[in-house]
């Protein structure tokens, strides 16, 4: 069987996912842009059960699907899904003597992946997602 394409292109990929976040959030580097991605895809991870959260993963670009479960501790008490604002600080809470995210880190990042996935694909990724989840990424 050969490479799939999303496999063999996915630096290329990650890359252009990274300039149109950049471009989006008006941030001045990829790498604010990779620690914003990592906050937002990490606090929203903590937040579903690990059987959603591999539904949502298995729809992600596979640079994105990483970052995703990376460092993942599976036995972490989930907890729900809070407000916007109390999100927004959770994500400004990671890592964060080095996080520049942007007020708007969640928006951001959910319309660099809207420029970057098929929209029938984002919208599976939504469909299977519990409607309170899938809230947070209709922007």
């Amino acid at each position: 069987m050969p490479m799939p394409q999303e496999y063999f292109l996915a630096s290329r990929d990650f890359e252009r996912f990274m300039q149109d976040l950049k471009r989006i959030s008006l941030l001045q580097t990829t790498h604010q842009c990779y620690t914003m991605v990592e906050a937002v895809l990490h606090a929203f991870r903590a937040h579903l059960s690990v059987r959603d959260a591999i539904v949502f993963a298995g729809h992600l670009p596979p640079v994105l699907r990483a970052i995703f479960v990376s460092d993942w501790d599976t036995a972490a008490p989930v907890t729900p899904l809070p407000d916007r604002a109390a999100f927004q600080r959770e994500i400004m809470a990671f890592r964060h003597n080095h996080n520049l995210s942007t007020p708007s880190a969640l928006e951001d990042v959910a319309g660099a992946l809207r420029l970057n996935m098929d929209p029938a694909d984002f919208e599976r990724m939504l469909a299977a997602l519990p409607a309170a989840a899938a809230d947070f990424w209709r922007t």
